[in-house]
Formats: structure tokens, sequence, C-alpha cells
């Protein structure tokens, strides 16, 4: 039997939301052990001066706890 455990992190990047997905995915794989899979909850943008400056996500990342 295994026990996951989530967590809410959020990512941004200045190219679009895929690369903060990705981003967000490789630096809690940095802290979390045995990541297994993420829920997008949203996606925003940061405009400035009518042009998009940042991909915004906030995602919730399952991982399985050690025994």
């Amino acid at each position: 039997m295994s026990v996951a455990r989530v967590t809410e992190i959020t990512s941004s990047s200045n190219k679009s939301f895929q690369d903060a997905i990705e981003q967000g995915i490789a630096r809690a794989s940095k802290t979390l052990k045995n990541v297994k899979g993420a829920w997008i909850q949203d996606q925003k943008i940061v405009v400035q001066d009518g042009k998009i400056v940042a991909y915004r996500v906030n995602m919730k990342v399952t991982f399985i706890l050690a025994e």
C-alpha cells in the first residue's frame, strides 16, 4: 500500500504555459521524491503595456510518501 500527498505550487515563465509547467515540475522534483503527477489548477498571464510578459500556472503536485 502506498500513501500520496498533494502540495500546491506556482510557477512562472516568460515563454509559455508549457515552459512554466515544465519548470515547476523540474523544481518540485528536486525537493519532493516520487513525484507521480500534477493537476493544473489555474493559468494566468501578466500583461504590461498591452503585451504578455509572464505566464503563470498554479498546480497541485502529487508525490508518494516514503515508507
